[in-house]
Order: structure tokens, then sequence, then C-alpha cells
């Protein structure tokens, strides 16, 4: 059976033909897969009762098994996706055998990968947080991720799946809290995970999970009742994606770029690139390549250090690419009119906080165009990490904002479910699980 999920219009397109039905057919099944998010091809009423039957037939639509749910307190849901197996993703034959690396990672690829994701609701928005890999092979060394390795690169079905997960269990409703902090789409990088058993069906020729509960009505703890009549047709709720969650998506480029094409289509998701942001440890040509795309994200650049010798220490990749490549990408990325590049700094307890590192980051970022820089308080982790103190984290931002460079401090959302920035480790949450709601 050929899978659905992820396709472009134009693959929809020559599938319909390879079955003998007009061309036009596939259009039909993106807008309903993408735009109207039904999974079940009895649902997809715009199309002939008989090419329902036969898609069901010869045909499927794999969502992601949901394994558990961590609900915070401030409202946001982190999920833990089981995803299908890849055969042959790591294949070590006929490499050099017996390598300690290659049987590390085979014995990874045999464990059935799982992603995690972070839905982020707040007045008149909501923010989805997804993974385009399974764990991440760049070692940022205050970051829990990295301590999973990589497993392997998502595709581009499992990569939109959880957006559009996310997008029905929650419909197009807002949550309303009541928060100090901004809650925007750079207010947040995520992980999840806990495992429970999820009995598959089989629907229409879709692959649905138990798991799965489109549009519960029900009300999160730490919420209030979503806003009557608030529908993003009404113009009154808007989505932002981040693609923040684990992995590095540079490094996975053509499925990352094959679900962003589909979810920045206004045929498709209809998210605006406005409302979409990539994040990357700094992959140069990766950065290179994304400026050379004509529909394209919002860029986000993990910075973390203000010289390379700190973020050698950090963040080995700086090592391949250090600051001055890194900042000469930056400055030579074609911004659109209404654009900038932000540039992410977790704040790192008398590591990278001192009003020094700040007046280095101010001369780093001199030559750049239009930047903003947003401050992240490290969150909690099994790592020799601390947090900075509020008021080194004050100082730093006024350092940047009376030179020019504007700042903003961004704190994470669903630090007690572990799922706030950096945490994102497939990881229990421990005894913090009597605070939060577990669906």
């Amino acid at each position: 059976m050929i899978e659905l999920l992820g396709k472009s219009k134009e693959e929809l397109r020559a599938f319909c033909a390879t079955l003998g039905e007009p061309a036009y057919r596939g259009g039909q099944i993106y807008h309903a897969l993408y735009a109207e998010r039904r999974f079940d091809f009895t649902r997809m009423t715009n199309l002939p009762a008989a090419l329902r039957e036969r898609l069901a037939k010869e045909a499927r639509i794999t969502l992601p098994e949901v394994k558990q749910r961590f609900v915070s307190t401030d409202g946001s849901v982190r999920y833990l996706f089981g995803l299908r197996e890849k055969e042959g993703e790591f294949n070590t034959a006929g490499s050099e055998e017996g390598t300690e690396k290659s049987q590390k990672r085979s014995r990874r690829a045999q464990i059935q990968a799982s992603v995690e994701a972070v839905y982020m609701p707040s007045e008149g928005r909501q923010t989805i947080c997804i993974s385009t890999q399974a764990g991440c092979a760049v070692d940022c060394h205050f970051c829990l991720t990295a301590q999973l390795g990589l497993i392997r690169n998502l595709t581009g079905g499992e990569i939109l799946a959880q957006a559009l997960v996310a997008r029905e269990e929650h419909g197009s409703k807002s949550t309303a809290l009541t928060m100090e902090e901004d809650a925007g789409p750079e207010n947040q990088r995520r992980n999840p995970s806990k495992i429970a058993s999820g009995a598959k069906a089989r629907i229409g020729g879709t692959q649905l999970m138990s798991g799965l509960k489109p549009r519960p009505p029900r009300h999160k703890v730490g919420t209030q009742g979503p806003k009557p009549g608030a529908t993003e047709t009404a113009g009154k709720v808007q989505t932002n994606v981040v693609l923040m969650g684990q992995g590095e998506p540079l490094l996975n480029f053509e499925p990352v770029m094959a679900a962003l094409r589909i979810m920045l289509d206004p045929e498709g998701m209809g998210i605006s690139p406005k409302h979409v942001t990539l994040s990357t440890s700094g992959i140069v040509p990766g950065i290179e390549r994304l400026g050379r795309e004509k529909v394209r994200p919002k860029l986000a650049i993990s910075l973390n250090a203000s010289n390379d010798e700190q973020r050698d220490a950090l963040m080995p990749i700086n090592k391949r690419y250090p600051l001055k490549v890194l900042m000469e990408g930056c400055k030579n990325y074609p911004l659109r009119p209404w654009e900038h590049v932000t540039f992410e700094y977790v704040m790192l307890g008398d590591v990278n906080d001192s009003p020094e590192d700040a007046r280095r980051v101010v001369r780093l970022l001199a030559a750049l165009k239009k930047v903003k820089v947003n401050l992240i308080p490290w969150n909690p982790g099994e790592l020799p990490y601390r947090e900075s103190s509020p008021e080194r984290i004050e100082e730093f931002r006024r350092i940047l904002n009376d030179k020019g460079v504007p700042a903003f401090v961004r704190y994470s959302r669903g630090r007690d479910v572990m799922a706030a920035c950096g945490q994102l480790a497939l990881l229990d949450v421990g005894p913090q699980s009597s605070a939060s709601t577990v669906l």
C-alpha cells in the first residue's frame, strides 16, 4: 500500500493518474488531507464513493501513535509519538564492521523510534513545537536531547503529522491563559515523553491510533475553556509552528522542506511563513541552501556563546562552522522585507552570562542587518549546569538593548512535564508527575 501522508499535490496527482483517475482528484485528496485534516478515506466526501473504496484498499494515511500525553499546569501538552519502523535506516552491512559507533547505531535502530512534540495554547494563538529527527547528532552539551544521539531522520509525513495531530486534537481553538510572559513562537523550544500502550485501528485505509482524540472538548489543567467562536477562519486564532523539537532540521533538509512546502501552502495547511520558525545550531551550508528556497520559514540561530572557545565547549558543531563562518552566512542570508534573523541564547549560570559576554554578543552581531536576540533561561535537567539568576539575565538584556540589539527574555512553557527548551529526551516526568495531568 502506498503512504499518502507527506505527499505533495503533484505526487498525489501523479498517483491518481496511475489509478486511471483524473489528475485533479489528487488535488482533492491534498485539500481533504491537509486543509480539512480528514485522515479517513470514508470522510473525504469530496471524492466519489468508488474512489474512496479503492483508496481504502490501495493506500493508507499513517498517523503516529500517541503513546502518552503530559499536560502541564500552564496548559501546554507534551506528546510522545511512536513511529513506524523504517527498515534498513541504519543498515551497517558492507561498512567497516565492528566499530563501536556502528554497533551502537545499529542497536538504536532496532528500537521503535519515538519523538516528541509540544502544543502550547495562549490568548488568541496556539504554538506547536515539532521534531525533525528522532534524537539528535549535534551534541549540544547543555541539551538533554543530545544524550539520545541520532536514532533516525524523520520523513516529511512524520514531521507534518506532529502538527496535524496537535491541530486535530485541539481544533482551531485557542485556550486563554493568564501569563506574564509572551507565548509567541520564539517563547519556546521543547521536549517530552513516557510510554503507554495504544492499540492501532485501521479505518477506511487510514492507520489510526487509539490515542488520537479529535478535538476533545475538555479543558486542560490551569486553563480556561476555549473562547466561543475563536476559529482560524474567523481570523481570531493564529497557529505558530516552531521546528525546535528533537533534531537538527538542516541535517534532514529534503524531508523538512517537503513538510514545510505543504505546511506553508495556502491550499495545504495554510500557515503563513511569518508564523513558522526553523531553528538551527548553525549548519552553514544548510542556511545557504535554505536562503535559496522560494518558500521558506523564518530562520533562528541557536547561538548560546559569545566567542569560539566558549561555543566549542558548549556546541562541538562550532569546530566545523566557527562563529566567523556562521556570522558570514547570516550576513549573506536573503531577508524578506518583514524578516529578521533571531538568535537564541540559552543563559547558563557563570558560563556564558557575564556582562562581558553580553558586550561580545553585541560586537558579534554588529555587522548584521536585522536581528533580535531571545534570552532563554536554562531549563533544569541532569546536566552539569545551572540557571542564570534573574538579575544576571536582566543585566545581559539591558546591555544588548542599550547597544541597539533588541533582546527579549523568553521563559519556556511546560517545565513541569519536561516539555521546555532543551528538555526533550524521552524522559519520565518522575516526581513532578503529581503536578501535571497525564491524559
